[in-house]
């Protein structure tokens, strides 16, 4: 017999009567209390793309190339144990899996505050504790298609696209808090911080920060929400083996939603983690350089707000609709970066156009994610277990985001100079995927209107 205090007996949450009489406060209840832990997953999968432009200042002779791997390795972790959440949920329920997730993310926060403490760290320990704090990203992959199974199919769109943006909030906090916490003593003494000209190396400032907090800030709120997870959520009694969810392997639909995932929720991700060393290595050796997290933390902000926006306008117009405006929105980006020099920069006057072209990016990733999130529970709506299955293996495949385009355009820029391969090469797969959600979802006559 199963505990009463961990799972839900019954789940009608399409009956009405149930719905108004128990099932909405449970389930609102339930999405608020995971978007807050999600929040905290998203920021600490982000922590170390912004925590790595500080490094060098600090006495850490790692390369540029260096430097993005360091941006990429929470996104390698991240893909990879989402799929393990995709397949988490059915088994353990809401309760176990959030609340254990969210106390395991306490390990990468308090290594990598320790770690940024002694400039003798080797590179090598960095990229374990990058990895660890991939446990953020693979949260998603379970959180996500727990909302899905508590929502009826009319609020799918609007709860998916709340937990989503407001949990994308997440890399935004880390962004933008990774500059507040410099100025706060946590645990261990300050660093001495040096700028200096990127053509000449003369000391154009100097003073001294706590790095270790941007890491340790987290550690309170995690045990906080460890506690009310564990004390605030149940499960729905939704329940499949590891073999009987492999099903969803079988259906074209499974595949060809991971494509326009991708495409949304991989951009939005993918640039997102490459954004602060995308500024600072093709813009970082222009006298009066800009300041990467000045900027940065905008556009996760802005794809995160255009999420929740959008989840409740899809629910309206569909989703289909508004993933192929976000393809067209995002090629158009991507021609904009290379036509007009905007990631092979000849001066700091173009700094202005790439943050604005590249904030037009995030904002149509944001509609694109709240839009696939939409179709999803549609396209497979004749089996709710299968409908989350998908939504986790979905942005299993696309938490892998930050690992590629951060690795690729590591290695771009690293070879080139600039970016300018990496966008041409990501206009032909967006156009692919536009493609593929207008032909089978989208168009007059289609396999699956969504």
């Amino acid at each position: 017999m199963r505990d009463p205090s961990t799972w839900i007996e019954t789940w009608t949450h399409e009956d009405t009567d149930f719905w108004h009489r128990e099932g909405s406060a449970i389930a609102w209840r339930t999405l608020w209390v995971t978007t807050i832990s999600l929040t905290l997953s998203f920021a600490t999968w982000f922590m170390v793309s912004a925590i790595v432009t500080k490094l060098p200042g600090i006495g850490f002779a790692f390369s540029t190339e260096q430097l993005f791997w360091l941006a990429a390795m929470p996104g390698l972790a991240g893909g990879t144990l989402r799929i393990v959440h995709t397949f988490l949920l059915p088994m353990y329920g809401t309760r176990h899996v959030v609340t254990f997730s969210t106390l395991a993310k306490l390990l990468p926060c308090i290594g990598l505050g320790f770690a940024v403490m002694n400039p003798a760290t080797p590179f090598w320990m960095f990229m374990v504790l990058a990895f660890l704090a991939g446990f953020g990203g693979g949260d998603f992959s379970s959180h996500m298609p727990s909302t899905n199974l508590f929502f009826p199919k009319r609020l799918k769109g609007t709860a998916l696209g709340i937990q989503a943006g407001i949990g994308n909030f997440g890399v935004s906090l880390a962004q933008f808090m990774t500059p507040v916490m410099l100025g706060v003593a946590t645990v261990g003494g300050a660093q001495l911080f040096t700028k200096l000209d990127p053509k000449t190396h003369t000391v154009l400032a100097s003073g001294e920060i706590y790095l270790q907090s941007a890491a340790f800030w987290y550690v309170p709120l995690l045990v906080v929400m460890t506690f009310v997870c564990w004390r605030m959520l149940r499960s729905v009694p939704v329940t499949a083996s590891f073999k009987e969810q492999l099903d969803i392997f079988k259906d074209k639909h499974t595949w060809f939603c991971t494509l326009t995932y991708m495409m949304t929720f991989g951009t939005f991700s993918g640039l997102s983690a490459a954004f602060p060393m995308m500024i600072k290595s093709l813009y970082g050796n222009f006298p009066d350089a800009p300041e990467p997290l000045q900027y940065a933390f905008y556009g996760p902000l802005i794809g995160s707000a255009s999420r929740v926006l959008f989840g409740f306008v899809s629910d309206k117009t569909g989703g289909a609709i508004l993933t192929t405006i976000t393809g067209i929105g995002l090629m158009i980006g991507a021609v904009l970066m290379v036509a007009m020099g905007l990631v092979a920069p000849t001066s700091l006057e173009q700094f202005p156009m790439f943050v604005v072209v590249m904030l037009g990016m995030f904002f149509f990733a944001g509609v694109g994610n709240a839009a696939t999130f939409r179709q999803y529970p549609i396209i497979f709506g004749h089996n709710a277990r299968q409908a989350a299955g998908v939504i986790g293996w979905t942005a299993a495949v696309a938490a892998y985001g930050p690992f590629i385009f951060s690795s690729v355009i590591g290695a771009v820029v690293g070879g080139a100079g600039n970016a300018n391969a990496f966008y041409v090469g990501l206009i032909p797969f967006l156009a692919i995927a536009t493609w593929v959600n207008w032909y089978y979802y989208n168009r007059k006559g289609c396999e699956k209107p969504s």
